[in-house]
């Protein structure tokens, strides 16, 4: 539909043979009516706003006036009570030649007024005649196809995403891993499609890389409670670490949370990594004992039997706001990490990460990454997809993108009700959080299993009841528990028979003194006098009573009782030294001589090795053969 003042042929070349039909209103020339019409007839039309001629294909043209929709419309007057003539009843009757007596009439005809449309209740509003027509048939029929489809000014909401949710009725049984988290602007095909991430296979492992506030940390949130809006916090699980803004604590009493850590929690971003990376090795273990192939099969009897006591875990995902810091804060995480991605998605192990550039991300690493989301990058060169299409990504919108193929996208807000708005995001995410949790059924994400502030020794004890101490006959027992491991939370031994000294580094009130006073006790408690002897160096006096029975060979709080005791011992040591009689099967069993192993603890070392002398070195000479003679420092 063309519409103009003037008509110049030229612009309407190839144009002008598919113009089925043509309007000539009054012209400035007969020339231009010609052009329109093929007559003048135009030209001459009267100087009336309306008045005009219509042409259609070959047919004659047809002289109209144009209905004016632009004036104020005035209501019609009303007519009631203006009355109306009903029909009279005419009976038919035969015909005949003769006279026919007509039936006098009733002149009690019934009357009924005419009913008019109502009128607009109010006419003072200054409503045209067009505002009223569109108003009157506005929401009838079906709508107009858009070609044009409004502008991706205002982020959806994930209500509007997801229809089916646990809000709405539940999930399904089998994990799908499917949730869409935005929308996708395709502007060629007329429509909007959502913006779905299918985490079930290769692409698995999730990349957001965009600019400072280009909205990574909400996509973030959007991606997580998209997941937990469409699976039970049996089927995923997520543990963060939050680098970024601190956003993501606001998700932690999601029930699918299993733990959120920030850059100054050192200890619990250790612990989380380790926790993920004991799932991988536990369910590596599950898959080879019991059988099971893949991931597939595995939610297959997850969705069968959801509660299982030796796998609490479904999907895990390692959540990481800000890649740059494990780079350069954690560095000795990022092999860690690495090796769980490579390893990971066969296991259920899904890693996903933000970052300003893709260049932050290792190659190695990128290259196991399926999912990629691309905001708005601070240099356009740096992107993925090409230069000049993340050029066209708008600056001050966040969530803003661009998919692979080059097409834009909206990142939808984490929030569950229908306001648009950023302005009270913090608020609408807590409140989501609170409505998804209540919603949810099951028990929650299993949390991050941290190192006590403090650990007695019974606790590390009764986790070893029946493995230690062992039954090793006439040996001693030189295998001691000192503690916990921060991997599994198993219990950490050392083994003197295998190394048999120990050295203990740290500053002061780190626990050392405690450290060395666990092992004696163990060494104590596991075997007889006769075994096990001890030689205390304490000139601080913090082992006071850590050796009271038989077992102590000898205590030294001063330098020269310590000299005298170890002179002594540097003694005995060389009688257990082989000789040229020994056999190599007495060198194997450790038989040519007899007696307990000993032990020299000392408590400092920097208070016994002094400018003035060392008392501990008469036994230099004997330290690389302690493992055959039974001395340990």
């Amino acid at each position: 539909l063309l519409a103009s003042q003037r008509l110049e042929e030229g612009k309407l070349r190839g144009l002008d043979s598919h113009l089925s039909y043509r309007i000539g209103l009054k012209t400035f020339s007969a020339n231009e009516s010609r052009s329109v019409l093929g007559v003048p007839d135009a030209y001459h039309l009267p100087a009336q706003p309306g008045a005009g001629y219509l042409k259609c294909d070959s047919a004659e043209i047809v002289r109209f006036a144009a209905a004016y929709v632009s004036g104020p419309y005035v209501p019609p007057r009303s007519s009631a009570g203006a009355p109306a003539a009903q029909g009279v009843d005419i009976r038919p009757r035969p015909f005949t030649a003769y006279p026919v007596m007509v039936d006098p009439v009733e002149n009690d005809v019934r009357v009924e007024p005419v009913v008019e449309p109502d009128p607009v209740e109010n006419d003072d509003t200054g409503a045209t005649v067009l505002d009223v027509v569109v108003g009157r048939i506005a929401g009838r029929g079906m709508p107009a196809h858009e070609v044009w489809l409004p502008p991706l000014d205002k982020a959806p909401t994930l209500t509007r995403l997801l229809p089916r949710s646990v809000l709405s009725g539940g999930v399904d049984a089998l994990s799908t891993l499917r949730a869409p988290i935005g929308i996708i602007d395709r502007p060629f095909d007329q429509r909007r499609d959502l913006l779905t991430v299918d985490l079930s296979g290769a692409a698995g492992h999730v990349a957001i890389v965009g600019a400072p506030q280009s909205g990574k940390s909400t996509a973030l949130r959007s991606l997580i409670m998209a997941l937990a809006m469409t699976h039970t916090p049996a089927q995923v699980q997520f543990y963060c670490l939050d680098f970024g803004g601190g956003t993501l604590a606001g998700l932690a009493e999601l029930p699918h949370v299993g733990s959120v850590a920030n850059r100054l929690d050192v200890d619990r971003v250790r612990r989380t990594v380790a926790e993920v990376a004991a799932v991988v090795r536990q369910r590596e273990k599950t898959f080879r004992d019991r059988g099971i192939d893949s991931m597939v099969e595995f939610r297959r009897l997850r969705a069968m039997q959801p509660v299982d006591a030796n796998d609490r875990f479904g999907d895990v995902f390692l959540v990481i706001d800000g890649w740059q810091s494990i780079r350069s804060d954690f560095e000795s995480l990022e092999q860690q990490i690495a090796t769980l991605t490579t390893q990971g998605l066969a296991f259920g192990l899904h890693l996903v990460l933000t970052a300003s550039r893709w260049a932050e991300v290792r190659p190695a690493t990128k290259d196991l990454i399926g999912t990629r989301l691309e905001l708005r990058l601070g240099d356009p060169s740096d992107s993925d997809i090409g230069r000049t299409k993340a050029a066209s990504v708008p600056q001050g919108r966040p969530g803003r993108g661009m998919t692979k193929d080059g097409l834009h996208l909206q990142i939808a807000l984490p929030r569950v009700d229908d306001r648009r708005s950023v302005a009270d995001l913090s608020r609408a995410v807590a409140e989501s959080v609170s409505a998804i949790a209540a919603a949810s059924t099951g028990s929650p994400a299993p949390p991050v299993r941290m190192l006590p502030e403090m650990l007695e020794r019974s606790e590390v004890l009764d986790r070893l009841a029946g493995a230690w101490p062992r039954d090793r006959g006439t040996v001693a027992e030189l295998r001691v528990p000192i503690g916990i491991d921060e991997a599994e939370l198993a219990p950490v031994t050392v083994d003197f028979a295998e190394n048999p000294h120990f050295v203990v580094f740290g500053d002061s009130e780190c626990g050392k003194t405690s450290l060395l006073r666990g092992i004696c006790r163990s060494l104590v408690d596991a075997n007889p006098p006769d075994r096990v002897k001890l030689i205390v160096a304490d000139y601080r006096r913090t082992l006071l009573g850590t050796v009271d029975s038989e077992h102590l060979a000898g205590y030294a709080a001063a330098q020269a009782t310590l000299t005298a005791m170890i002179v002594d011992l540097a003694g005995r040591m060389s009688r257990r030294m082989p000789g040229s009689d020994v056999t190599q099967q007495q060198l194997r069993e450790r038989s040519w001589w007899d007696g307990p192993e000993v032990f020299v603890v000392v408590d400092d070392y920097d208070l016994v090795a002094t400018a003035s002398g060392n008392p501990l070195s008469p036994l230099v000479e004997h330290l690389p053969h302690a493992r055959d003679i039974g001395l340990h420092l």
